[in-house]
């Protein structure tokens, strides 16, 4: 009598254990619906105004078929002395220029870069030189923006549409 009475009892916390689940269920699926949208609504919102911000954020698609790099390695240059440290630092740079070989004015500048490398180059050391060697190690993507800038700047052109920096030594 006692096996058939528990039997009852675990019977029944069963349909009310699959009942309660049934109800969790429902009432979660519906928020979760509602959340899901919200968060897609934020999302297309942030991307919205990130986009409104700045239009020409990112860099360009450029087709690696149209794509010509210009390779300067090992640049010794001189670093910016730190508080408090009476050592000479340097950086051991190699950075590579990323060119639209379809922009009009790749045919003007970019097919003969190496008469226009010194120039590069101390638009380069410019950037580097004015940060000390804990700042150069944090920030190669900073370096890199602001290398393009300038090099943007100096050409007044944007067929140079990224500068990375390949290898980085700071001692």
């Amino acid at each position: 009598m006692k096996k058939n009475l528990i039997s009852v009892v675990i019977l029944a916390l069963l349909v009310v254990n699959i009942v309660f689940s049934a109800i969790t269920l429902f009432s979660v699926a519906g928020t979760n619906k509602k959340t899901a949208a919200l968060v897609t609504d934020i999302a297309s919102a942030i991307k919205l105004d990130l986009d409104l911000a700045d239009p020409n954020a990112g860099e360009p698609v450029v087709p690696m078929a149209d794509v010509a790099t210009y390779d300067i390695a090992e640049l010794t240059i001189p670093l910016k002395a730190m508080e408090g440290d009476d050592k000479d630092r340097f950086g051991l740079v190699s950075v590579t220029l990323s060119m639209n070989m379809k922009d009009k004015d790749y045919s003007t500048y970019g097919e003969d870069l190496d008469s226009r490398k010194s120039l590069i180059i101390s638009e380069i050391n410019n950037v580097i030189s004015q940060r000390t060697m804990d700042e150069a190690k944090e920030s190669n993507h900073i370096f890199e923006d602001e290398i393009l800038e300038k090099i943007q700047t100096m050409f007044d052109s944007k067929f140079i549409y990224k500068v990375t920096i390949t290898s980085a030594i700071y001692q």
